[in-house]
């Protein structure tokens, strides 16, 4: 007997699939930066200071901005979900979240990259290099999985808050091990 096409299940991702997908290409992402940084032989050399003083001074001070930006992106969270404030957020906010974030991101992206580039993976610099790095892999692997669970469909409810939250303690610590060390231990303002 022929089973009716309307019958045929077709198999798609369940949601819980789908995470587990997500979560390995943001895990290829983080290992994919973290064995680069280690294999690649690093130039020690500057790649833009512009109105700063050294690469290092740009670093912290991009790096500050990004993470104001993350907590920008927190609390405008929290009150999209409804877990802060009350009635409706204003319509700006989501847009203003959204803008938050890409800006975030394009303040970390000449940071990573000169860390990368010019510096690699050194964890035998100390706990405080070590946890950066491995934080600074970890944030561009939660970054990209969270992206993916953002423009996925039918995800769990639970997905988004996750990767969101691993984001930004991820950036918190590479912040803190970075900019505020810095800020404290060797300039600041440090210009």
């Amino acid at each position: 007997m022929a089973v009716p096409a309307t019958a045929v299940a077709v198999a798609r991702p369940t949601g819980g699939r789908k995470v587990i997908g997500i979560l390995l290409v943001g895990a290829a992402v983080a290992v994919g930066l973290g064995v680069y940084g280690r294999v690649h032989d690093p130039t020690g050399r500057s790649l833009l200071t512009l109105v700063f003083t050294r690469s290092i001074n740009l670093k912290v001070w991009f790096a500050t901005i990004a993470f104001a930006l993350a907590l920008f992106q927190l609390g405008s969270a929290l009150r999209i979900y409804g877990k802060i404030g009350s009635g409706r957020p204003p319509k700006w906010l989501r847009s203003a979240h959204r803008l938050s974030g890409t800006l975030a991101f394009l303040f970390v992206i000449p940071v990573a990259y000169h860390c990368l580039w010019a510096l690699g993976f050194q964890p035998h610099f100390g706990l405080r290099v070590l946890a950066h790095g491995v934080a600074g892999c970890f944030f561009f692997g939660a970054l990209a999985s969270k992206v993916l669970i953002v423009r996925s469909s039918r995800m769990p409810s639970w997905a988004l808050p996750v990767m969101g939250g691993s984001v930004f303690a991820a950036l918190t610590i590479v912040w803190l091990t970075s900019a505020l060390w810095f800020f404290t231990h060797v300039s600041f303002p440090g210009f």
